[in-house]
């Protein structure tokens, strides 16, 4: 559905303070103004889907999926839209050394990074297109900037013409000839060293479409142009991103989108911080003059100082059982999504630390209430959210901190100053239980416990916005959550196997079975579908 054309019964404005987002294209905070309200459309570049994940790529999905759940909150209706890059020049050179096809391996690599997600409580995104399920969409847009002289073709491959977009570089402010162009045949072929390829011409043995200009496949760039078109419209509100996407990938959109348009291709430019390894606990990132050394890897892999696929990089699935989801989450969140991410053991450690004060309290509070912290029913809107304090004094303190938290998350998603409300909340409330003498079989009905309850309700209200505290971590052994979330892993690539094989792609169907059956997972084909049981 496109945000720009779908049809709204409401055109209210939703309940908000004075939110404000800082836009990369301007380079100042801006009042939210949505292009359509109450709907918003957000488009995050997702992974290109060669290898594992590594915790660097859970940064944007676990900050936007924060703010979709925040604007809802406050009565947005959003569609998030992240993609899946499954054809890339990583892609053919990984089937190549594997020895298998370039859709195995996405398959494969496509359910490792939804797995990843789905532990980091990351559930918020409408739609992951994967750029070969657009081909066509892709050949029309990249038609249309030929048609209107941005783009030329030479000897099967199309390029953009930077020299024909006069606003070229406004993103990022760097100039055309910055940009990191293709190197061999591709480089003699362009009128101007910064024009980049929008269809790359087939070599002998890669995957390829057919097109006007002959066999080929897309550039990077133009699939994540026609991908964010086809859903949200030509002009839509949020692009995320990391700082490293910005140029050229995120200037090579704007450019191409925007000339084949005629119209703005987003409103508000987004872009996360990036993660760096620290001194102590160094996920086997390479190092910042490795990466400059790189002259071949993409923009995406070859930022300075990220956390690479390296030693501990990779296998992030590892990483989650060592520390929990949750404590990940957490440890993402506590810093604002601008500012640059140090990750080693130490931090996660004290992240770990830091949730089981907030553990402890909800034991304490079942203990004294008789009721799980996980099962409160909490306001699912900030209008909904709002209660008078009346004489309370604990009330009134819990409405100030909520509305501190408010204040913090209006001010361009401030998680980490939001998260600091919530350690002021604990404190607040471990003190009301003390000074109160609180304890198990306290009566329901005092004012102190009632007071306690409904300062509980608010905190797991706003706590929920950041996607903590949704449900009780797991607590080892194979309890019921990790069995559900065992089949829940399992039936994602029973589906996946299914798609495959409808499309007579049989090789990675075949890889699927077997990778679970060495797993110790048999697969069950019946009539009326498929099923598993531990072989």
């Amino acid at each position: 559905m496109s945000t720009a054309t779908a049809s709204s019964h409401s055109h209210v404005l939703p309940a908000t303070g004075q939110l404000r987002v800082y836009n990369t294209l301007s380079k100042t905070k801006e009042p939210f103004e949505p292009l359509e309200p109450p709907k918003v459309g957000i488009y995050l570049c997702g992974p290109t889907v060669y290898a594992e994940s590594h915790i660097g790529h859970m940064v944007g999905p676990v900050i936007f999926d924060t703010i979709k759940r925040y604007l809802t909150y406050c009565g947005y209706q959003v569609t998030w839209v992240v993609n899946i890059t499954d054809v890339d020049d990583k892609l053919i050179n990984k089937s190549k050394e594997r020895g298998i096809p370039i859709c195995q391996i996405a398959t494969e690599m496509t359910a490792d990074y939804l797995a990843n997600l789905r532990e980091l409580g990351v559930n918020q995104i409408d739609h992951m297109p994967r750029a070969t399920d657009y081909i066509g969409h892709i050949i029309r847009f990249i038609q249309q900037l030929v048609d209107k002289d941005h783009a030329y073709a030479v000897d099967g491959d199309v390029f953009f013409d930077v020299a024909k977009d006069p606003r070229y570089g406004q993103l990022s402010n760097r100039r055309s000839d910055d940009q990191q162009g293709e190197g061999g045949g591709a480089a003699a072929k362009k009128r101007s060293p910064g024009d980049f390829a929008l269809w790359k011409s087939a070599k002998a043995g890669e995957i390829a479409w057919d097109s006007p200009w002959g066999s080929g496949r897309p550039g990077w760039h133009i699939e994540c142009s026609a991908m964010s078109h086809e859903i949200l419209g030509k002009t839509f509100d949020i692009h995320g991103g990391g700082l490293d996407l910005m140029f050229p990938h995120h200037e090579n959109e704007l450019a191409q989108s925007s000339c084949c348009h005629d119209a703005p291709m987003v409103k508000y430019w987004m872009h996360n911080g990036l993660m760096r390894a620290g001194e102590k606990g160094k996920v086997g990132g390479k190092s910042d003059r490795d990466d400059q050394a790189a002259n071949e890897a993409s923009t995406e892999e070859a930022a300075s100082g990220k956390i690479s696929r390296s030693k501990g990089a990779g296998g992030l699935s590892d990483l989650i059982r060592q520390q929990t989801g949750e404590r990940i989450r957490f440890f993402l969140l506590r810093t604002h999504y601008r500012s640059t991410i140090v990750y080693n053991n130490e931090g996660l450690e004290e992240a770990g630390t830091s949730l089981e004060a907030f553990y402890r309290f909800f034991a304490r509070y079942q203990e004294i209430t008789g009721e799980s912290f996980y099962a409160i029913d909490v306001a699912k809107t900030r209008a909904a959210g709002e209660f008078d304090p009346a004489q309370d004094e604990l009330l009134k303190q819990v409405h100030e901190l909520r509305e501190k938290y408010l204040a913090a998350m209006d001010d361009d998603f401030n998680t980490g100053a939001a998260i600091s409300t919530l350690f002021d909340w604990l404190r607040m409330l471990n003190r009301h239980m003390d000074q109160n003498n609180l304890a198990a079989g306290a009566d329901a009905d005092s004012p102190a416990v009632r007071s306690l309850a409904k300062a509980t309700e608010v905190f797991r209200e706003l706590a929920s916005i950041l996607g903590l505290f949704v449900k009780a971590p797991p607590q080892g052994g194979g309890d019921d959550d990790s069995a559900d979330l065992l089949d829940q892993a399992i039936r994602l690539l029973i589906d996946l196997r299914k798609e495959a094989r409808e499309k007579k792609d049989y090789a990675t169907g075949d890889a699927i079975r077997d990778r679970l059956t060495a797993m110790g997972i048999a697969l069950l084909d019946k009539k009326e579908g498929t099923s598993w049981e531990r072989s």
